[in-house]
């Protein structure tokens, strides 16, 4: 694939896989796909379900300052935050220069990176580790736990987690979600759920208590085996956090697309 095309397959999976997502939290949630522009939006406390993207595959300047003027006017009518997840590889290089500017013009601010990834990678191994037992998700209480750690690690208040996971049905039917325990503590936590012929791996957290141990690589790659053994899929994707970068190159992830992600200003 070319850098082009494996950005426009990360914003492709993001898409797909978000519309799921939000419209399983909220049956009227905001999925619609824009010119140039994709809102995944449940509208809810849980703020990675409030997500706008844009979708121009080789951008410039001014597609982008109106793009990025249009998606801030679709965050500010909404009534909880979200963000813009930027892909930095669908912009050309003038666009790239801009960005920052661009940005601030249109009333966004800087949050925190990303970078998209994707491998051929599938399947792997059943994995083990000497600490962990593994328990697919399939209760409230599963979810609970899992909200709580996604919580934890992304310093949320504990209810914003909890209001986008529990009572979710998709989570415990469609996802192959997975706890990490120690014992009978939850530690960390992964996902993956088909989308669009790629297995994508999302909301890995690990515990900020229980980190450095190998436990997020662990359950990343229990909830990886379990869905490529369930679909059969050779190919998974992924949108890695700063703390999640370094690990999935181990699993034989290829970084593709930086990403920004932006909030609206205060």
């Amino acid at each position: 694939m070319t850098g082009l095309t494996e950005s426009i397959e990360s914003a492709q999976q993001l898409a797909v896989a978000w519309r799921a997502l939000v419209l399983d939290r909220t049956a009227d949630a905001d999925v619609r796909d824009l010119p140039g522009i994709a809102v995944r939006w449940a509208d809810c406390r849980f703020s990675f379900y409030n997500c706008v993207t844009l979708t121009d595959p080789g951008a410039g300047a001014d597609l982008l300052a109106r793009r990025l003027g249009q998606a801030a006017d679709i965050m500010r009518a909404k009534k909880h935050p979200g963000f813009l997840w930027l892909f930095e590889g669908l912009l050309d290089e003038e666009a790239r220069t801009a960005l920052t500017t661009a940005a601030e013009r249109a009333g966004l601010e800087y949050a925190f990176p990303g970078t998209g990834m994707a491998g051929d990678l599938l399947p792997l191994p059943d994995p083990a580790h000497p600490d962990l037992t593994f328990v697919r998700v399939r209760t409230d209480e599963h979810l609970r736990a899992y909200a709580d750690l996604q919580s934890s690690a992304y310093g949320f208040p504990v209810e914003e987690g909890r209001d986008g996971l529990v009572g979710s049905t998709h989570w415990k039917n469609e996802m192959y979600a997975y706890l990490a325990m120690r014992g009978d503590v939850p530690v960390a936590c992964a996902a993956t759920v088909e989308a669009q012929g790629r297995l994508f791996v999302a909301f890995v957290a690990t515990d900020p208590r229980w980190q450095r141990r190998g436990y997020g690589e662990a359950v990343t790659r229990k909830a990886l085996h379990e869905g490529a053994r369930a679909t059969g899929l050779t190919r998974a994707t992924l949108h890695a956090t700063v703390a999640g970068a370094p690990v999935y190159p181990r699993i034989g992830f290829t970084p593709n697309s930086p990403m920004h992600f932006y909030a609206l200003k205060g």
